[in-house]
């Protein structure tokens, strides 16, 4: 009899127990079809990771117990948690413009959740903190990093709720999430993994990059850089920079280091009897020093081209970089150009597809507006690898190397 009544209590657990971290729905209710990109997190999946970590770190055990308990968590927040947190971007808006539409369980928690955040209001129910805005409409609330297209997402409320547009078999298979681009119905994904010290976003195999980054990592450079001619026009063509195809630049090449220097600030008040004085402020500042060679066999053109945009002043500077003053120069196979003060060599060709940014101390200064939390996540990344070969493309971020992995240590910051 014991033995049936535990073997019943066994069962009833594993059934509770799939329903609450296996089962999800599929169903993607948030996700207008107008939308071009969409970022995918299974919650379920990434539960169970971290509980496997949890597990695997007995030190960890009992910490969360012993913790001072500061503020509301999200899941007590008065939202409700879906299987798969969507994120979606709509076609013809802005590139860093992002949202989320989540159900409210209790309005009154969530904003309670949102005061002990800094959120502060703005109008109607319309909240913001920094580059994050918040819009409470009904039983939902809409989450971007931008509130132009609010008013274009709440009449799409009624259409959520008479069919669906996706499913999440579309975007995810297996991966803890993905990055996905609709184009003319045809769907591209990048699956995300969370490892123990970074994150990988691929949609090839990241051995085909392994020998490029372990060669970059012999260099300190802040950047590194070595881009062909169709990842040259995918990266201008985001920051609104185009480069025509007459110039024939087939490749580039990046160098740039950090340093920290003194900046004179010159400024003059005057007294009663009008005299001036000069007074004279010394400030810090950071400021890169850098190489980019641009490889074209028309270099004379190529010059011609940036003069034409006015991106060339008559200091011969190159004022599409904001990092000033620079120096352009005509070479026999191409374009170059590099910072005034220091000019250095750049690194060695590796003729791949790559750009490394390499995470420096003195940029920590910069991370004042951010809350502690996110301060300790940035300043925890080591580095940002893109690559890309073909077809096949690779982005890691790579974290410092510790005991605990990631997803304990950003619960512990």
């Amino acid at each position: 009899m014991k033995t049936k009544l535990a073997a019943f209590v066994l069962l009833i657990l594993l059934v509770c127990g799939y329903f609450i971290l296996y089962h999800t729905d599929k169903e993607l209710k948030y996700i207008p079809r107008n939308a071009d990109a969409v970022v995918l997190l299974d919650v379920k999946k990434a539960t169970r990771q971290y509980l496997l970590s949890f597990l695997g770190h007995p030190s960890e055990w009992f910490q969360s117990k012993t913790k001072d308990k500061k503020g509301m968590s999200v899941k007590d927040s008065g939202v409700k948690i879906p299987d798969f947190l969507q994120i979606f971007h709509l076609e013809k808006t802005g590139f860093s413009d992002w949202y989320c539409i989540l159900e409210l369980k209790d309005k009154s928690t969530f904003l309670t959740y949102l005061k002990q955040n800094g959120f502060s209001q703005k109008g109607n129910d319309l909240f913001r903190k920094g580059y994050f805005f918040i819009k409470i409409e009904g039983t939902y609330c809409i989450a971007g990093t931008s509130d132009s297209a609010f008013a274009n997402i709440k009449p799409l409320f009624q259409e959520f709720s008479q069919r669906t547009n996706f499913s999440s078999d579309q975007f995810i298979d297996g991966s803890l999430g993905s990055i996905s681009f609709i184009f003319n119905n045809k769907i591209q994904n990048f699956p995300v993994h969370l490892n123990s010290d970074n994150i990988e976003i691929s949609n090839g195999q990241k051995e085909d990059f392994s020998s490029v980054i372990s060669k970059i990592e012999e260099n300190n450079y802040f950047i590194d850089a070595e881009l062909n001619k169709d990842n040259i026009e995918s990266i201008t063509s985001v920051f609104n920079r185009s480069i025509s195809d007459s110039v024939q630049i087939s490749s580039l090449k990046a160098t740039a280091v950090l340093k920290q220097v003194n900046d004179t600030i010159i400024t003059y008040t005057y007294d009663d009897d009008f005299n001036e004085t000069e007074k004279k402020t010394i400030q810090k500042i950071i400021q890169p020093d850098y190489v980019i060679s641009l490889k074209t066999p028309m270099p004379e053109k190529a010059l011609q081209h940036f003069q034409n945009k006015k991106w060339v002043n008559a200091q011969n500077q190159f004022t599409a970089i904001p990092f000033q003053p620079n120096i352009i120069e005509e070479k026999p196979d191409g374009v170059e150009i590099y910072s005034i003060k220091n000019k250095f060599n750049t690194a060695r060709r590796l003729n791949a597809n790559y750009i490394f940014i390499r995470n420096n101390t003195l940029l920590f200064s910069k991370l004042k507006s951010l809350n502690r939390k996110e301060r300790n996540i940035i300043s925890d990344l080591s580095s940002i690898f893109y690559g890309n070969k073909g077809q096949e493309y690779y982005v890691r971020l790579q974290f410092k190397k510790e005991d605990l992995p990631l997803m304990l240590r950003w619960q512990n910051n």
